[in-house]
């Protein structure tokens, strides 16, 4: 048999979540046949055969971490004529299911679990005598782990029944019947059972991984370096929307979809050429600020991996035509959670289209390391006075920025709203500007 390893995926990434099998043991494989679906923190990555073949083993249990470089699974290739021995730190003995969705919190191998360090390596004990193997670590799956946490016990009080000393959940929960629990002060209940007891359900844990996790340290990270300057405006969206409207159909002819962002993206990069300094970035030192010649224009998807922010580049040089054909492809990619690496890099300005979802207004957190960012809200018909002072029925726009306040100034920003508003609310006047 052949392990197949978890391959560096890139970016610096040493682990990944396992978020479907397409396989099971025992299945009969095709080389390219779509075999795992593992989720970065950067998006869904679809792993297939190097190789036809039978999987005789999946290591990694369906919702749990693998370790790249970590065998991922085990398959016998059609060129192979006979099984090898699985590697010692392979094999697995925690009275778990072989199918991972049978235990999905204990199908796990020594390679990819998250052994706990002990200050020196004890010498090795036999089966059932101690719970220190030949690495001095103590072996246990992460539903142990999880187990003792929630409990204030150490795994290294315990004697594993398991294998090389592996402890298992009865260990714990045998370990927990002598009452050998410790109470950590002002810690919230966490003892399920006596959660129950007083009439409640214990929440759901949920790990924060993959996506979900990136965004929330780098929403952090934004949020506290930045110092954040909001800006507010409304736009009348009449005349672009009857625009949209016209140039619809032929956009519908080449198979395309034309919304509203294609446009917003557009008038964006042209208001950038007159005020690059949103197009710049600070650097790490924060003694520099570096010009992109680019425009390169992200855009928040709300996808069922969590939130991505691919961007179009350079939006300066490209028709409304190609912009929407980039935004209809980026966003199906988002919403599947497939977006390239490189769709996700580069970007230099971003756009929050929450009035999609029903929003009217939003206090955006920057995409750093960017200079700013504008969350649009909803469009309203609503009553609007003309120059002769007579009411008409027009179409508003919300729409609140953020910017980089330690180089950009309120001055700076409604100056560069203003022209970006004005090719918006008179979208014909971007004729003039278009090579």
């Amino acid at each position: 048999m052949s392990d197949f390893k978890l391959p560096d995926i890139g970016e610096g990434i040493v682990e990944c979540e396992v978020v479907e099998w397409r396989v099971a043991e025992g299945d009969q494989i095709e080389e390219d046949q779509p075999i795992v679906e593992v989720m970065t923190d950067k998006a869904l990555v679809e792993i297939t055969a190097p190789e036809a073949g039978v999987v005789t083993k999946l290591y990694v249990a369906q919702g749990q971490i693998a370790k790249v470089h970590a065998p991922l699974y085990a398959y016998q290739g059609e060129s192979e004529g006979e099984s090898t021995t699985q590697p010692q730190e392979a094999q697995e003995d925690d009275h778990s299911a072989t199918h991972p969705s049978q235990a999905p919190s204990q199908a796990f191998n020594n390679a990819v679990e998250d052994a706990a360090e002990l200050p020196g390596a004890a010498p090795p004990k036999a089966s059932g005598e101690g719970v220190y193997s030949d690495k001095g670590k103590v072996p246990a799956s992460p539903a142990v782990r999880r187990l003792v946490r929630e409990h204030g016990v150490k795994l290294t009080d315990m004697v594993g029944s398991g294998k090389d000393g592996r402890v298992l959940k009865e260990d714990v929960l045998a370990y927990l019947d002598q009452g050998k629990t410790v109470e950590a002060p002002d810690k919230p209940v966490s003892d399920q059972s006596e959660v129950r007891a007083q009439g409640q359900e214990p929440p759901r844990i949920e790990p924060l991984r993959g996506v979900r996790a990136v965004m929330a340290k780098r929403m952090v990270v934004s949020a506290t370096t930045i110092p954040h300057f909001h800006y507010g405006e409304e736009i009348d969206v009449t005349e672009l929307l009857a625009l949209r409207e016209r140039l619809k159909p032929q956009v519908d002819a080449q198979g395309q979809r034309l919304t509203l962002m294609p446009f917003f993206m557009k008038a964006m990069a042209l208001a950038v050429a007159e005020t690059p300094i949103l197009n710049a970035q600070l650097n790490e030192a924060g003694d520099a600020l570096h010009y992109y010649p680019q425009c390169n224009i992200g855009m928040a998807v709300d996808s069922k991996a969590g939130l991505l922010v691919p961007n179009v580049k350079g939006v300066e040089r490209l028709t409304l035509f190609e912009i929407a054909r980039e935004v209809g492809r980026l966003t199906a990619s988002a919403r599947e959670g497939r977006v390239d690496q490189a769709d996700l890099k580069g970007g230099t300005i971003s756009i929050s289209n929450i009035g999609a979802l029903g929003g009217t207004y939003a206090a955006p957190i920057i995409n750093a390391p960017e200079a700013a960012i504008v969350a649009i809200g909803k469009t309203q018909w609503l009553p609007r006075f003309d120059e002769q002072g007579v009411v008409q029925r027009r179409a508003i726009m919300t729409i609140t920025w953020a910017g980089d306040h330690r180089f950009i100034d309120g001055g700076t920003i409604a100056r560069f709203c203003n022209t970006w508003k004005g090719f918006l609310e008179a979208p014909e006047t971007m004729l003039l500007y278009l090579g």
